[in-house]
């Protein structure tokens, strides 16, 4: 695994994003911008996306050039298990926007197999950007089976563009008004009771699983706005030991294990009504 750090001014490099910048806040602004980087960057999709262990996974758009678009079939596999044991996307110090360049044998077993070659890919080149408390926005590009592997220049390339990459596509996601939730304010958590932003989650989490009853719903609601259980406990007025049973309970009823599963079946719920 590679990474580089871009210089501050990506200089005539960002003309070869002129097809794309005209179509921001439009329908298709992503195979544009794509297809713009072609001449620089050969990637046959891209898909861009926030995580982190302090907020929901949330994927934000996606696109492809001369292959069918799998990116949110890559998605659903990714949050199904190799998430939770992802390093690749951990930033080291100094902290700051940086380009990392990563082959699908360097991933875990796992991730390459329903990632990867489920996919037919088999190279990546993401341009990272810490968001605080752990949280990456990502942009990520990926080489498929029948291209070349990308050249030092065309990594050195993205290097340059990725400052003018990050401010097209946080633009483009607020004009779409698609932008990832904000981050829980873990040093002055609201009361969720109150909170018109909580009630609505658990609606969410009530029509994800009907059966489940309100209080596994509030548990559920407020493990996917990245509360911990002592959080949540907190909030809710109620002891950790039954805010744990709680959770035991409503995972069961939905058979998962683990809070990612829970992140993947949010996230399936909302891209399938998308």
């Amino acid at each position: 695994m590679r990474q580089w750090a871009p210089h501050t001014n990506p200089g005539e490099l960002v003309q070869v994003l002129s097809q794309a910048i005209p179509r921001l806040g439009e329908p298709r602004f992503e195979q544009a911008l794509l297809a713009s980087l072609y001449p620089v960057l050969p990637a046959a999709s891209c898909a861009v996306y926030r995580t982190g262990p302090l907020c929901q996974p949330a994927f934000l758009m996606s696109a492809s050039h001369g292959v069918p678009d799998t990116t949110r079939d890559c998605w659903r596999a990714y949050l199904s298990g190799p998430y939770r044991s992802d390093s690749t996307l951990q930033l080291a110090p100094p902290l700051g926007i940086q380009v990392r360049h990563i082959t699908a044998q360097e991933v875990l077993p796992e991730h390459r197999a329903k990632v990867y070659e489920a996919h037919g890919m088999v190279e990546r080149l993401s341009v990272l950007e810490p968001q605080g408390r752990g949280a990456l926005f990502a942009i990520n590009f990926y080489r498929h089976q029948h291209q070349r592997p990308f050249s030092d220049a065309q990594i050195g390339a993205l290097a340059e563009l990725a400052p003018a990459l990050l401010a097209l596509a946080h633009k483009h996601l607020l004009l779409r008004g698609a932008a990832a939730p904000a981050l829980p304010d873990i040093s002055a958590p609201l009361a969720l009771q109150r909170d018109a932003g909580f009630a609505a989650q658990v609606r969410q989490v009530q029509q994800l699983h009907p059966a489940l009853s309100l209080r596994e719903a509030e548990v559920c609601a407020g493990i996917l706005q990245g509360l911990t259980l002592d959080g949540i406990a907190s909030q809710l007025g109620l002891r950790l030991p039954t805010v744990k049973t709680y959770r035991s309970r409503a995972f069961a009823r939905m058979g998962i294990q683990f809070r990612n599963q829970l992140f993947a079946r949010a996230l399936e719920a909302r891209m399938d009504g998308f």
